[in-house]
């Protein structure tokens, strides 16, 4: 006997939990990588990594600048350390963990993340690190200064 037709309202199956979960773990498995990459690599000592471009050429510390050197405190557990290096890649840090597990999460259960953020969040975010990057060229920023 020959199976019911599927009706037009019926969801097709999820795929499975292995092909669900490819995606968030391969994303977390190269950050992994590039995480112990620059912990096994001291960005601290020169000549390893390449100079930022702005920093070389005018003098002025974009909002990523000690972002490597805060990743190699953070792998080697001193957060002190990794926020006076680069306060704004820390929060990027802990942000990128949320996504992350809430991605897996929703992966796990065969449910869409969908993160959507206003106009308002990016713009408001965008001005946060310009005031970051502005602030820790200042004399009074210095505490910011990698």
């Amino acid at each position: 006997m020959p199976p019911p037709p599927a009706r037009a309202f019926d969801a097709p199956p999820p795929p499975p939990l292995a092909r669900r979960l490819a995606a968030p773990l391969g994303t977390l498995a190269g950050v992994v990588a590039a995480f112990a990459y620059v912990g096994t690599v001291d960005p601290n000592e020169p000549g390893h990594y390449p100079v930022c471009p702005l920093l070389r050429f005018t003098g002025i510390l974009c909002p990523g600048c000690g972002g490597l050197r805060s990743a190699y405190a953070v792998v080697h557990g001193d957060l002190a350390t990794a926020l006076g290096a680069n306060a704004a890649a820390v929060v990027g840090y802990g942000v990128f963990a949320v996504v992350m597990v809430l991605w897996l999460a929703h992966a796990a259960r065969a449910r869409p993340l969908r993160i959507t953020l206003g106009p308002v969040w990016w713009w408001a975010s965008g001005a946060l690190l310009a005031v970051f990057a502005v602030v820790r060229n200042l004399p009074f920023g210095a505490a910011l200064a990698p």
